[in-house]
């Protein structure tokens, strides 16, 4: 963030309204936005967005984390009626809670209180099939529907969001000076070449993927990404983690130190990536990361990818057994690894019993 706001200049407007002239010389006007949801990411979604000089109305069913936004010099509302109340027309609200009931349920509860002309913004995880739903379930009520897969976690505060948005051209036009804010901005990352005359907000980190559900399908995508990612990292540094093991030559056994490992590659190597920094992170403060059980969830995007190339006829091997992995990880044995042993002991004789 601190390198983004480097580059806006704050300046204001006869209203008294903070206004912030970006990297191109253009002018955003501040805007007022009510957020819903103010767990790890919507809070900071908020700190950020404020800190840019935007207006935030604030609400969450834990009235201390919206109290706590309100001493920040936040406006705190004590209930969905009086935060829409709090906003002025057209409306714009950012919806940051979990996909499923809890988000339905509060775009629901927006659609009964808002006017035609107003902005729903659900900034969660949610399927892209709902977001289709949604947003034609509210046209004809006026109210345009926009979805944002919002990537940046507990370091968005700081880092900014990587934002892929669906929806009408108009109100996502409408809400750019928000999602200008949001976004990390260019920062140090070389420009790509061969880009010229594209749209320069991809280079800022956000962009208009298309119509309402394109934003979050593009995010499930790189989540099921993510996970592939995550374990190619986690196979090759197990592997290198073994090599001093006993099942092994003794001339062919290593020693190696993991920590380091990652931060050489963190500097010039092909695989370098953030999720390989955040390793490095984890590595240096205990490499033998004896505070993670192991036990590894999936919070629903995994499994909509793998769906989705199913339905496309797409090959997605490595995405699939990424997610697979994650199922396996919870569980002491599988059926099918007791089929193994079964089939072992009857064609060879070979016992894997636990003592008795």
């Amino acid at each position: 963030m601190r390198g983004f706001l480097r580059d806006r200049q704050e300046v204001f407007g006869s209203n008294g309204r903070a206004k912030t002239r970006n990297r191109n010389g253009t002018r955003e006007s501040s805007m007022q936005l009510g957020v819903v949801g103010l767990g790890r990411m919507g809070g900071n979604i908020a700190r950020r967005l404020a800190r840019a000089g935007h207006a935030c109305v604030v609400w969450d069913r834990n009235l201390a984390a919206a109290g706590a936004l309100a001493g920040e010099g936040m406006t705190a509302a004590a209930d969905l009626a009086d935060l829409v109340a709090k906003l002025d027309a057209p409306r714009a609200v950012w919806v940051m809670l979990p996909a499923g009931a809890p988000t339905e349920e509060t775009v629901n509860a927006l659609a009964d209180l808002m006017s035609p002309g107003d902005i729903v913004i659900d900034g969660g995880n949610s399927f892209y099939k709902d977001d289709i739903r949604r947003a034609e379930t509210l046209e004809p009520k006026g109210i345009h529907y926009v979805d944002v897969g919002t990537s940046g976690g507990v370091w968005g505060l700081e880092r900014g969001y990587c934002m892929m948005v669906g929806g009408a051209k108009v109100a996502v036009d409408h809400i750019d000076p928000i999602l200008a804010a949001l976004a990390p901005g260019k920062g140090s990352i070389p420009e790509t070449p061969g880009r010229e005359g594209r749209d320069p907000r991809a280079e800022q980190g956000y962009i208009h993927a298309g119509p309402a559900g394109s934003g979050h399908f593009v995010k499930m995508i790189h989540n099921g990404i993510e996970y592939g990612l995550m374990q190619a990292y986690a196979e090759g540094f197990e592997i290198l983690k073994n090599k001093s093991s006993a099942a092994l030559p003794e001339n062919e056994r290593y020693t190696l130190d993991l920590p380091d490992i990652a931060e050489v590659w963190r500097r010039g190597s092909v695989v370098s990536s953030w999720l390989l920094d955040l390793t490095a992170i984890s590595l240096a403060q205990d490499e033998h990361l004896a505070e993670f059980p192991g036990e590894v969830a999936d919070s629903g995007e995994g499994r909509w990818t793998v769906m989705a190339a199913v339905e496309e006829a797409v090959s997605a091997e490595v995405l699939t057994a990424a997610l697979y992995t994650r199922f396996r990880s919870r569980q002491d044995h599988t059926f099918g690894e007791k089929m193994l042993s079964a089939m072992r002991f009857q064609f060879g004789g070979h016992t894997e019993f636990k003592a008795k």
